[in-house]
């Protein structure tokens, strides 16, 4: 995994935690090292810290998404909600609060790493009308064009997809594709949900919001 903060001192905690804990992690401390990295090097998953020298970990977040659907967590201050927001906008998976502990972002990498692996068996692909997902492949289709998905609006569509025709709930979506709790004022799911709306295009019709209450993928 790739690790980028400019608070060396932390970033020497975490990553002598994270590999005790089985990663191997690589950490650089500019956001322009981070993307560099992320783009050229084999990464599973990249961390990022919002405030970052040479550019912030949004801008690297917005080089890296050009070109790659790497899993990405940012870390952001507490209280940094139009920055949290901006992240997920350009593709973010997931953001962790500041200050962290290491077995916090330990629990989300994992969180993440499975539920972006695909299964051993690729199994049936999952329709509704015209949208077609592959989970093993984790490939989706509008009327046989590809569309891409980072790996947690993938997740979010799923979820939406293998409980089509009834409502789900964003705490059920949290669990389910994010692998965390729903928190109180958390509006990832809406972000991931605008998203996913805007690539599907004609789509997006198939998704109706329940207002209060969650979310509905139409069957047919």
């Amino acid at each position: 995994m790739l690790l980028a903060d400019d608070d060396v001192e932390l970033s020497d905690m975490l990553t002598e935690y994270l590999e005790r804990d089985g990663f191997s992690v690589t950490a650089v401390h500019d956001g322009e090292s981070a993307a560099r990295l992320a783009l050229e090097g084999d990464f599973q998953i990249a961390v990022l810290d919002v405030m970052m020298p040479r550019i912030d970990g949004v801008e690297a977040l917005r080089r890296i998404r050009q070109s790659s659907r790497i899993p990405v967590i940012m870390l952001t201050a507490r209280g940094d909600d139009v920055e949290r927001i901006v992240g997920l906008e350009l593709g973010a998976d997931d953001y962790v609060t500041k200050p962290c502990t290491p077995r916090e972002l330990a629990a989300r990498l994992r969180a993440i790493l499975r539920r972006v692996q695909p299964p051993a068996e690729g199994g049936a692909p999952l329709a509704a009308g015209d949208l077609t997902l592959w989970p093993g492949k984790r490939r989706v289709e509008w009327r046989g064009q590809a569309i891409e998905l980072t790996s947690m609006e993938f997740n979010v569509l799923e979820v939406l997809m293998r409980n089509a025709g009834r409502l789900v709930s964003k705490k059920e979506i949290s669990e389910q594709a994010l692998g965390r709790p729903l928190a109180r004022y958390d509006r990832s799911i809406d972000v991931h949900l605008s998203s996913i709306r805007h690539k599907l295009g004609d789509a997006a019709a198939l998704i109706r919001t329940v207002r209060g209450m969650g979310y509905h993928l139409v069957k047919d």
